[in-house]
């Protein structure tokens, strides 16, 4: 007498359900009206009295409005350009330094020749700052930037209100304090996968340090790698909270007319209570923007792959 057999392959697909409905709620379908509204013109007005909402709400009927929303913010006076130049600016300023000393401690920690003691102590402290909400560090630089603040008596002037590339520094120096250590332990874990004997046949072939650093390493952890580098950029264009709470909003320091520390996010939240159809024609350049530099990085990082291995075989 035969046994039937029992498939437990539905199983898989019974316990994504939850996943896929959750995504679909609250994402593919905020997703899907985002576009739908970048081609509307969708006015919000809630009014405001004494300072605060009001209860009433003043809403116009969306109307098509083609790409009326992209035109206004690609026309001469946008600052939707700065807003780019600004983001990217403040995230290349903490990202150099970040994926530079995650490497190096990445390294060290690896390194069991060096026999470095209080590892988990060492670990726990850098991770720590990831741990730490933004709006608390950033609270603390304003009050260290601003007049009577440390870095104030020190330079001299406010390095928030008074200099532009001083201000995208602190903005950059607190990205690279909140995100170094996690980019440290992604680079571990890659570190760590590493099969031992690649460097111990290394090691016996007379290859210095540098040369197992640069010719084992580095080409072993590049998926991890090119992963931190994609989500740092998709983190670093939807940058807002620390430029935000530094500047009340406002972008400053403020240089030939145009906000020096305004992002993209920024100019998003400005509008999400009003200009509906713009904030979401924004939110979608971002989306597309994210997508070209993801399928980049990963056809860039295929065509490695084919070139290594046609190289190889030839």
């Amino acid at each position: 007498m035969k046994r039937k057999s029992v498939s437990y392959a539905k199983w898989g697909y019974i316990f994504l359900i939850p996943f896929f409905a959750v995504y679909c709620v609250f994402s593919l379908y905020p997703l899907i009206q985002t576009f739908y509204y970048s081609f509307m013109d969708y006015q919000l007005n809630k009014g405001a009295i004494g300072g605060g909402w009001t209860r009433k709400v003043v809403e116009v009927v969306p109307e098509w409005c083609g790409f009326g929303n992209y035109s206004e913010i690609f026309k001469s006076g946008s600052d939707f350009f700065q807003t780019i130049w600004n983001t990217i600016s403040m995230w290349l300023i903490g990202f150099i330094p970040q994926i530079l000393v995650s490497l190096l401690l990445a390294v060290w920690f690896t390194d069991l020749n060096l026999k470095l003691k209080a590892q988990g102590f060492f670990k726990t402290v850098i991770y720590l700052p990831n741990v730490i909400m933004a709006s608390a560090i950033a609270f603390l630089f304003y009050n260290l930037c601003s007049k009577g603040g440390a870095l104030y008596d020190i330079f001299g002037f406010d390095v928030l209100a008074e200099n532009a590339w001083s201000a995208r520094t602190v903005v950059g120096f607190i990205n690279f304090i909140l995100w170094y250590g996690n980019t440290t332990i992604l680079l571990m874990a890659a570190i760590m996968g590493v099969d031992p004997s690649l460097y111990e046949s290394a090691q016996i072939d007379g290859a210095t340090s540098t040369d197992i650093f640069w010719k084992i390493t580095m080409p072993l952890i590049r998926p991890i790698l090119s992963f931190v580098l994609i989500t740092s950029l998709i983190g670093g264009l939807q940058m807002y909270d620390v430029p935000s709470l530094l500047t009340n909003d406002l972008g400053n320091p403020i240089v030939e007319g145009k906000p020096t520390l305004k992002t993209i996010v920024m100019i998003i939240q400005t509008n999400k209570d009003g200009n509906i159809g713009k904030a979401s024609a924004l939110s979608v350049l971002i989306f597309i923007f994210t997508l070209i530099i993801g399928l980049a990085m990963m056809l860039t990082s295929e065509d490695n792959d084919k070139k290594k291995k046609k190289k190889a075989r030839g």
